[in-house]
């Protein structure tokens, strides 16, 4: 029992010398992410714009291509902290979702309120637009 407690805590990969940094590593992970998805969702766009999305975000983060693959090794050789930049990761988009799906509920119901007050002649639309302001800004 012993011998696989200890094997267990053995480090199976060295720490890279130029690590990418926890909380920076779930910044890279959620763009990447984000990108993956518009690249799915409209992927003619992305390519008819010559963004290269990998490129992008390690130039957007000061990373290049072989800092990031030696961390993620990295992290994935040590599993609980791999699931908790994963875990964060999945927590900042669950949370953009939401702002943005609140945003477009906001912006529906004040196209509703505009057409429905354009109809009466009533063009208090002041509070609403504020209210969608301070929403977005959020």
């Amino acid at each position: 029992m012993a011998i696989l407690v200890i094997s267990c805590a053995e480090k199976l990969i060295q720490e890279p010398e130029n690590l990418i940094p926890a909380e920076k590593m779930v910044d890279v992970l959620n763009d990447l992410s984000i990108l993956s998805a518009a690249k799915t969702a409209n992927n003619s766009k992305l390519d008819n714009s010559g963004i290269e999305t990998m490129k992008f975000v390690f130039d957007k983060h000061g990373i290049d291509s072989a800092q990031f693959v030696r961390s993620d090794r990295y992290y994935a050789s040590r599993p609980v902290e791999y699931e908790s930049i994963y875990s964060k990761v999945e927590l900042r988009l669950e949370a953009e979702t939401k702002r943005r799906k609140e945003i477009k509920d906001l912006k529906d119901s004040l196209k509703l309120v505009e057409r429905d007050s354009s109809k009466s002649g009533n063009y208090g639309l002041d509070k609403v637009k504020e209210n969608l302001s301070k929403s977005v800004q959020q």
